[in-house]
């Protein structure tokens, strides 16, 4: 019940780092990791045994570091020894060791409830001033259905230290849960734009499609119908009969918003935009909080040329459905076309952070860090997208294009020659599967030139 909130994140980063360092290798020889580096790739291996006694030494140097105090209990954890280790920390009447319990016992579903909840309280009462262990009292209290006193805790917790974007995942739940689905929205953009990981990204998709279900107030008897139009829509891609089926829907329940936003795109698809933006209009009036109906209405206006009025409905969309990855990369597009770089680079990189496999976020990302003559963040976002689709003609491209420029503004002989190179091999690699591709060949014409 508790692990994932409370020992994977400093784990997962942790290894992370050790791995993209190169500190860890697929063959077994590596190079030498710290020893909290290799504490956590035991962890990760479920090795707790093995990780305890590098943790504990380093404890004895910062016997205060909370993420040490994390670790130490996952290990106690995996490795076996939770009820000795519980044993020791009980006759301690401190923080730290009212915490380490909590964290050991809300690991366990035995004890995950009112055991876990009685030790973080304890914590918060001895270190008021730690929001640490407010926001793991919050998590715990959340997790056993207690949601107006886990409120509480967890509003404190974020209060004192917002700069933690998987805290605001719990928050948004427990907003939720209490009825507050504005609120809840609002510690969802903050878990989107402040540097979430994927695994953040994933359960405030999944939070938000609860909060934003087209589909909740619809009667049941009035959903095979639905289901139909959409099939007609969507799969069958016969937009009139689809009018049919829903102009029929509206007749029963005139003021269910997902009809009319149903129908607006339907109308969309054969061409009548006033009828579209009609009735995505009226599905705004019926579910204001909906940010998808304004979104459909962006697209709308974008396929008119209203470049405005799709600006400010994409914005709407996001104020109501911040994971909506499409319209930050719209944004992008619209940030970018005005020049404004830094906001584009904000946009194209929350687009990212949603849909971390998109070749084109990252390539709009990649084009951003490019005009910024931030050669090295480009390079890798494009190789991002290789290393997953190594046959990607356009991206080899990007990359050869990419150095040659790297190449014509470097100043000193040894970074042209590295940026030559490099180019030279993305290039080369263009030409093997498009001889003709007249944009290799001009860019590798241009690296001969000192």
């Amino acid at each position: 019940m508790g692990g994932p909130f409370f020992f994977s994140t400093v784990s997962s980063l942790l290894l992370a780092l050790a791995l993209f360092s190169g500190c860890v290798t697929t063959t077994g020889a590596s190079a030498k990791l710290t020893p909290r580096e290799e504490a956590v790739v035991f962890l990760q291996r479920g090795e707790g045994a093995r990780a305890l006694p590098l943790l504990v030494e380093l404890q004895k140097k910062a016997p205060a570091d909370l993420a040490l105090a994390r670790l130490v209990a996952e290990a106690h954890v995996k490795g076996g020894t939770a009820d000795a280790f519980l044993a020791t920390l009980a006759p301690q009447d401190t923080a730290l060791s009212h915490y380490q319990q909590g964290l050991v016992r809300f690991a366990r579903a035995s004890d995950a409830s009112a055991p876990a909840i009685a030790n973080f309280k304890r914590a918060a009462a001895l270190a008021p001033a730690e929001p640490e262990f407010r926001y793991r009292l919050g998590v715990a209290l959340l997790e056993s259905e207690q949601y107006e006193p886990a409120r509480i805790e967890l509003e404190a917790a974020v209060k004192e230290a917002g700069d933690h974007p998987n805290w605001f995942l719990p928050l948004a739940k427990v907003r939720y849960r209490t009825g507050d689905n504005p609120g809840a929205v609002e510690a969802i953009r903050a878990v989107v734009t402040q540097g979430a990981t994927s695994a953040d990204v994933k359960v405030a998709r999944a939070l938000m499609d609860q909060i934003a279900d087209p589909f909740s107030a619809l009667p049941r008897s009035a959903r095979a119908q639905l289901e139909q139009a959409i099939q007609w829509l969507e799969v069958g891609d016969v937009p009139q009969q689809a009018i049919v089926q829903l102009e029929e829907l509206l007749r029963d329940h005139p003021d269910e918003a997902v009809i009319h936003a149903l129908l607006g795109l339907a109308w969309a698809r054969l061409d009548d935009a006033g009828r579209g933006v009609e009735a995505l209009k009226r599905a705004i009036e019926l579910a204001p909080a909906d940010g998808k109906n304004h979104f459909y209405l962006a697209q709308i206006y974008e396929t008119r040329q209203r470049t405005r009025n799709a600006e400010e409905h994409y914005q709407l969309a996001l104020d109501r459905n911040p994971v909506l990855d499409e319209a930050w990369l719209k944004l992008g597009d619209s940030a970018l076309n005005r020049q404004d770089y830094v906001t584009a680079k904000k946009d194209f990189e929350i687009a990212v952070r949603l849909v971390p496999e998109s070749a084109p976020a990252r390539g709009k990302l990649a084009l951003v860090y490019q005009l910024d003559g931030n050669w090295p963040a480009a390079d890798k976002e494009l190789k991002v997208v290789l290393d997953k689709d190594p046959e990607n003609v356009e991206f080899m491209l990007r990359l050869g294009v990419l150095h040659t420029e790297r190449f014509t503004r470097s100043k000193s002989n040894s970074e042209k020659d590295q940026a030559s190179t490099e180019a030279t091999v993305w290039l080369n690699k263009v030409l093997e599967a498009q001889p003709e591709n007249a944009i290799a060949s001009r860019a590798l014409a241009r690296l001969k030139i000192r």
